[in-house]
């Protein structure tokens, strides 16, 4: 298989939450023949179940069992389209089919029911004792597990917990395409103006979006072929019919069109892999969603700027700049652009202050969220946040016509309204 499709593949399987009970029943199939091998050769007689009791406690077990999946599908279903609805369709994929506490409480019951169902079709005159021990014992593990499911999941909707795993997510994925701390500019001179015109283009064959791009592969094949690859699109970005995909220069015009292919792992929808964006995408949306008239709900956009405002603060003090990999000797291989800083920035602030410019909630925690930017980050970084707050003040200016409100909306604060970060800044 080629890079792209192991990488589909281990996708496909990760936001999936059927593999693992799947797995759950080949594991139970192995479990159950070498339990009753082991029943029969130890002799075990300590539960003393008779045969009708241990056909009852069988019968209860793929009773619970099933009934507890179907609850937990059943609700699960609901609470996702309650979730995507109030929040961000784009949670389902990134975050709730990828949580692995569902995953592996499913799988649980799975194997509980299957292997109570085993235990009751070979059970004879002779009762396996250690087996119906064992039977009890997931029947009971399986009742600990839906309860706490059911607190869990609770807390898992919650748009508090939603937002905080977007935004640690997003940490993981800045942390790995920006691993660099910043050096004082993003600001490098470019290698990549000294390879003049293309000597050959590789275009796109279908419409979908780019997940992620093997770096190291293109790298060598450039390397082996004494030439250089631009990669054209950005990670997340949309790829029509016939858009260009790879530029090659000097020898790399000779590599197997198939091998460049390979090395870019496509799909309908964007992921947190290697596209940074993608998780201030989520979180603005969320914000947006509750500022919306339908949902009114400024609370929730506030909580979803104090993740916006952790993540543009770890943007911020990491190099940004287009990625020019090159080999051992200095000479250039491939070409990869990244976001840069405003990108993130515009991400940040112009649609929520946009939609939220007339909300106090919003603006004054827009506005600690400036100012704490401006004192934590460096100097390189402030020409883009300053305009940001000239931005804001023209907004508020329009908004509030009440002197007493604008002074009001001109404070900032963490918590949007009620906080005392106000006091803390003006000091």
């Amino acid at each position: 298989m080629n890079w792209n499709q192991i990488y589909g593949l281990r996708a496909y399987l990760r936001s999936s939450l059927w593999f693992v009970p799947f797995i759950a029943i080949l594991f139970e199939l192995v479990a159950t023949r070498l339990v009753h091998w082991l029943d029969a050769g130890l002799g075990w007689k300590l539960m003393g179940f008779t045969a009708p009791g241990a056909q009852a406690l069988f019968q209860a077990v793929v009773t619970a069992t099933l009934s507890f999946m179907v609850f937990t599908f059943a609700s699960l279903l609901v609470a996702i389209q309650i979730a995507s609805a109030q929040l961000t369709p784009r949670i389902i994929a990134t975050t709730l089919l990828r949580n692995d506490v569902v995953k592996y409480t499913v799988g649980l019951f799975v194997f509980a029911l299957f292997f109570a169902l085993s235990a009751q079709n070979r059970i004879e005159k002779d009762v396996y004792q250690l087996v119906t021990f064992l039977v009890a014992l997931f029947g009971v593990f399986s009742f600990a597990a839906f309860f706490f499911l059911i607190d869990y999941a609770s807390r898992l909707l919650r748009p508090i917990s939603i937002l905080t795993n977007v935004g640690d997510r997003g940490l993981e994925v800045i942390e790995r395409v920006y691993g660099v701390p910043s050096l004082g500019s993003d600001i490098t001179k470019s290698e990549s103006l000294k390879l003049g015109e293309p000597v050959r283009v590789i275009e796109h064959q279908g419409r979908s979006t780019v997940l992620a791009v093997n770096l190291e592969l293109l790298a060598a094949a450039a390397e082996r072929s004494n030439g250089a690859i631009e990669f054209v699109p950005q990670v997340g970005d949309f790829v029509s019919v016939n858009d260009p995909l790879f530029k090659l220069y000097g020898g790399a015009g000779s590599i197997d069109e198939a091998t460049l292919r390979s090395a870019v792992a496509f799909g309908t929808e964007r992921s947190m892999e290697q596209d940074p964006t993608f998780a201030f995408r989520i979180v603005a949306d969320i914000a947006l969603k509750a500022l919306s008239p339908a949902i009114n709900d400024p609370t929730t956009a506030v909580l979803a700027i104090d993740q916006l405002h952790r993540m543009l603060r770890a943007v911020g003090k990491r190099h940004l700049r287009t990625e020019e990999i090159s080999d051992e000797s200095g000479t250039l291989r491939l070409i990869i652009r990244t976001p840069n800083w405003e990108d993130f920035v515009h991400l940040a602030f112009s649609e929520i202050r946009s939609c939220g410019s007339n909300n106090l909630q919003i603006v004054r925690r827009l506005r600690a969220m400036i100012q704490n930017l401006l004192q934590t980050l460096p100097l390189h970084r402030h020409a883009a946040l300053n305009q940001q707050l000239s931005l804001l003040d023209r907004e508020i200016a329009k908004n509030f016509t009440y002197p007493e409100e604008l002074a009001l909306a001109q404070v900032p604060d963490t918590q949007g309204l009620g906080g005392q970060s106000g006091t803390r800044w003006a000091a």
